[in-house]
């Protein structure tokens, strides 16, 4: 975690006192890319596991489609740079080799493009069943490992999960980035995504949610509110969306926006609020969710 944070002096101000202590703070990392010589990307990321961020990134880009496309990926962590070399050294139009400095979130914005990108997308079809009990147990599991965020509440988490637990782990302080360096572990180590479930911290956006359905994954899990135009791409592509929250205020919003953008009647988006602690606040009822009567 060292590597990731950095101790800095602040002044502490209550209603009482001032002090000065020390603070513990995430470290942001500018990472440039450069494909085939070109340069491609600059994310703004932590500075661990870049390999999987810089794999991730370009499959999730569409620039690749698996590890056979990358021929090596060299980091130079003191000059900020990833050389990646494609087997064939092919080139990339114009179009593709664009330089841009990306957010921190490691978005571009949800707008209707991200809809668009979705036309054509076969819908994901799966029998994965998962039990509410199942679903609060991973949630739990995935906050508990969230090392990072609580030393400094500054960054994302996002695993990989089997209905068995957490598969794999990654954090960053960008929500797109922590998914990218799930994928790019996945590619780099032959792990396989289909029929698994993604849980992230972050909102689903249309974006997150074309990224995790590129990938064939299912189901996506967070504690974070959806977008509209991601609770769509869920209804469009097939992917069950699961919300967890501790707001009781969330559900009634949750359920407006299934309403508004489902148009089947049995709707793939439920909303799982803890109320009091308490995970038996909803029930499952074969297709719908309901308070339970406790």
């Amino acid at each position: 975690m060292k590597e990731e944070t950095k101790r800095i002096p602040i002044l502490q101000v209550s209603e009482l006192e001032t002090r000065r202590i020390e603070a513990t703070v995430v470290r942001e990392f500018s990472l440039t890319i450069l494909l085939n010589n070109h340069e491609l990307v600059t994310l703004l990321c932590s500075p661990k596991n870049l390999r999987y961020l810089v794999a991730g990134f370009l499959v999730s880009e569409g620039l690749i489609k698996g590890k056979g496309d990358i021929k090596k990926i060299l980091i130079d962590n003191q000059g900020g740079v990833a050389h990646v070399e494609t087997p064939e050294n092919e080139g990339f139009s114009s179009e593709i080799l664009f330089k841009h400095l990306l957010a921190s979130s490691g978005g571009r914005g949800d707008s209707p493009s991200s809809t668009a990108n979705a036309k054509g997308k076969t819908r994901i079809t799966s029998k994965i069943q998962i039990s509410r009990h199942e679903v609060f147990a991973m949630m739990a599991e995935f906050v508990h490992r969230s090392e990072l965020y609580k030393a400094t509440g500054g960054v994302h988490s996002a695993a990989l999960c089997a209905q068995t637990g957490i598969l794999l782990f990654a954090e960053d302080i960008g929500r797109h980035n922590a998914i990218d360096k799930i994928f790019g572990q996945c590619l780099l180590e032959d792990i396989p995504t289909t029929d698994r479930i993604i849980f992230t911290s972050g909102r689903i956006s249309s974006e997150i949610l074309l990224k995790v359905a590129k990938r064939n994954i299912p189901v996506i899990i967070s504690k974070s509110a959806p977008t509209n135009l991601g609770v769509r791409l869920a209804d469009d592509l097939g992917v069950t969306l699961l919300i967890v929250k501790t707001r009781a205020s969330l559900l009634s919003g949750i359920v407006r926006l299934v309403k508004e953008a489902h148009s089947y009647d049995v709707p793939e988006v439920i909303a799982l609020p803890i109320i009091g602690g308490n995970p038996d606040y909803l029930e499952w009822m074969g297709k719908e969710v309901k308070q339970s009567a406790g």
